[in-house]
């Protein structure tokens, strides 16, 4: 059989709109995954805890200031998401979710181990891995780096979503356990704070 055979090119174009649409699939679960666990953390949809709530999770963990980094943590999980959803600046969303990644293995799930069922960052190292897997390959056709020619793509692209995520995790957390805790309100100095000119008689 030769290689002009139309067979031959009819199985490739099969194979690739294969793979094309495998990496579809693979952007849209993982990012669609990220942006809902974003949008818990910034609006408390999903059944989520709502910034409040991560803010205290975030003091809980030494992460301070607590309400800074409870936002950051929502839109970098948000946008992050849905970049890498549309297959825009792949490496780039891909960092910023290898990132939040780490800090919850460092911070939440290290030392329960492995395990998912105990507690552990199994299904975070999942998620890491996919996500080099889609910073090293380009997202697809469909996708919006393809439609605007953006080429970036290779083992050196995924290496750097993984230095610029590790990076950014450990500046953070190193931040947050060195910046001063949020100070605790007294009864008395929230009384003071609510009428501040109580002790001014004029």
């Amino acid at each position: 059989m030769s290689r002009s055979d139309p067979g031959i090119g009819a199985g490739r174009r099969t194979e690739e709109a294969l793979v094309n649409y495998g990496r579809l699939v693979a952007r849209t679960v993982i990012g669609g995954l990220f942006v809902g666990h974003g949008t818990q953390k910034l609006f408390g949809w999903f059944g989520g805890p709502g910034l409040e709530g991560t803010a205290g999770m975030m003091e809980s963990l030494e992460m301070n200031p607590p309400k800074p980094n409870a936002v950051a943590a929502g839109l970098a999980e948000t946008a992050g998401g849905a970049l890498l959803t549309v297959g825009l600046a792949t490496p780039l969303a891909a960092a910023s979710l290898i990132g939040t990644m780490i800090t919850a293995i460092r911070k939440v799930h290290w030392k329960s181990g492995p395990w998912v069922a105990q507690g552990g960052y199994e299904y975070n190292l999942v998620l890491i891995a996919g996500l080099l897997a889609l910073a090293e390959e380009r997202p697809g056709d469909v996708s919006l780096d393809e439609a605007l020619g953006i080429q970036l793509t290779g083992f050196r692209w995924s290496l750097a979503a993984l230095g610029v995520g590790a990076s950014a995790s450990l500046a953070t957390m190193w931040l947050g356990s060195h910046l001063p805790a949020p100070a605790e309100e007294t009864p008395d100095r929230a009384a003071e704070a609510a009428t501040p000119f109580a002790e001014d008689p004029a």
